[in-house]
């Protein structure tokens, strides 16, 4: 079977590197789903989006994303984000809290964080 080569990485960290078999993003235009021997596309991830990759070995993978870019080239996806946190990484009972904050990037960072916790099925 045929694989992706992924990497997810936010402004401080690599999150994931690695095999695998799809990955989705929620982008400005929508959700898409990316197979290996996908055309090349570069896209704007969406504000309070998710990200899910299904490794080759392993689980699937769900993270929250704030900001950032998508880039298929041949068989490779970049998910460069500016804020990225996996679903099983997020604090729930501080995400609820954070929804009410009166800064409007904790605001948006708890919605995303929510949003892939949701996803995960946690």
């Amino acid at each position: 079977m045929a694989e992706l080569t992924a990497q997810l990485v936010s402004v401080d960290r690599l999150l994931w590197q690695g095999q695998a078999n799809i990955v989705t993003a929620q982008t400005t235009e929508g959700e898409i789903g990316i197979l290996p021997g996908h055309e090349p596309l570069l896209a704007q991830l969406r504000d309070n989006g998710v990200v899910t990759i299904k490794p080759v070995d392993g689980d699937r993978l769900v993270a929250a994303v704030q900001g950032g870019f998508f880039s298929v080239q041949g068989d490779r996806v970049t998910v460069l984000a500016d804020y990225a946190i996996f679903a099983d990484e997020v604090d729930s009972a501080a995400a609820e809290t954070g929804l009410t904050d009166e800064d409007t990037t904790t605001q948006a960072r708890s919605q995303a964080e929510l949003a892939a916790v949701r996803r995960a099925g946690r």
